[in-house]
């Protein structure tokens, strides 16, 4: 225990409950204020039943233990448990870094709907030390997080430049005022390029067996083998048209539709799962330009246009083969992959930072909260 801390249980310092919930037919879309579901802002209402800010438990389902901060003057649906501090000795800052730091996976209930509740989360105890103390942690905390937020920013900075220099030499690819040949997916992959689905049922993972990429393995621009689950060497023999050569742009066709990454040779002899098709370019086409030509606007709103279900959102493979894609000479395709390529440097050291910054900042939660 820490001297000079004082510790109680959570339901002791803060009041715990979930609101009255709004149906998705009560919002508005041009509403006055911020409606939080259990993952942030689903929509918008016409009025508020919060004032100030408050820390939000998602409380169900695959996120359960996902911690949110609601704006003021907002509307929280009871699928967020509010964490409302009580205690006057106790700052919002400081508790919201507490609640960062809990394991809520000692407290989850349920496998086939995990759930957490009041009466698992309210015994909790807590430690907090005097608020000039706790002002002083917040400060250090908050000054790495500032420090990643920033970089985070010049990241996606450098992708908007990089759609900026796309657009400045190629054109919009849907209305190409510039006259470029339209060809089909189909018509600029390798001829081995079957454009297929991956493993269907990969199983629950093993050990040393063939890693698989899914779409939340999707996150950045290149794809790692680090933490890639693994499938038995027979299942995914039995899809050997997407095993890995590692120089795919791999997309996403399940869930995130046209959602794409870039495959490495650190991913070569891997393979992909049911969600995620690879896509090997032919040799007349840049695989840099092509990425780049699929995150476009225009090209994303054709594959969300041929997107359908609602629970599942999926696109059938046979229109990923069909769209349509603008292709200027080789030559100019080359070009834009060296900007790229120097673009894609820049944010390699900047993750590298954000990797540092994160691993400090785990470093000193763990400090103050363990």
């Amino acid at each position: 225990m820490r001297e000079g801390w004082t510790y109680k249980k959570l339901g002791e310092v803060c009041e715990i409950y979930q609101p009255k919930t709004l149906s998705t037919e009560d919002l508005v879309a041009d509403g006055d204020y911020p409606v939080y579901g259990a993952n942030g802002i689903i929509g918008r209402f016409n009025s508020y039943n919060h004032e100030f800010p408050e820390v939000l438990l998602t409380c169900r389902g695959a996120t359960c233990g996902r911690i949110n901060i609601s704006q003021p003057f907002s509307w929280i649906n009871g699928n967020a448990m509010v964490i409302h501090r009580k205690s006057d000795d106790l700052s919002f800052d400081f508790l919201k870094y507490v609640m960062f730091s809990l394991d809520y996976s000692l407290i989850i209930t349920g496998a086939a709907q995990p759930q957490i509740t009041r009466q698992k989360l309210a015994p909790t105890v807590i430690s907090y030390p005097p608020l000039s103390e706790q002002q002083a942690i917040v400060s250090e905390l908050d000054k790495i997080n500032e420090l990643i937020s920033l970089k985070k920013a010049q990241l996606s900075d450098l992708d908007a430049l990089a759609q900026s220099i796309f657009y400045d030499m190629f054109g919009d690819p849907i209305e190409n005022e510039k006259g470029w040949e339209v060809k089909k997916l189909r018509d600029i992959v390798a001829e081995d390029c079957s454009i297929s689905y991956g493993i269907v049922q990969p199983g629950d993972g093993v050990d040393n067996g063939v890693p698989v990429v899914r779409p939340v393995d999707m996150t950045h621009t290149y794809v790692k083998r680090c933490g890639l689950k693994q499938t038995t060497k027979e299942i995914s023999d039995s899809y050997k048209r997407t095993i890995l050569k590692g120089n795919e742009i791999l997309m996403c066709v399940r869930g995130t539709t046209g959602l794409v990454a870039l495959a490495t040779e650190d991913i070569k002899n891997c393979n992909v799962t049911r969600g995620v098709t690879p896509i090997e370019c032919n040799a007349d086409n840049s695989r840099l330009y092509i990425y780049h030509l699929l995150l476009t606007a225009g090209i994303q709103q054709y594959i969300s246009n041929y997107t359908k279900g609602i629970a599942l959102k999926q696109i059938n493979m046979q229109d990923v083969r069909e769209i349509p894609l603008i292709t200027p000479p080789l030559a100019l395709q080359q070009e834009f992959a060296k900007k790229i390529k120097l673009i894609e440097q820049q944010k390699a050291q900047i993750n590298s930072t954000i990797k540092d910054l994160e691993t400090l900042l785990a470093s000193r939660m763990q400090h103050w909260f363990d």
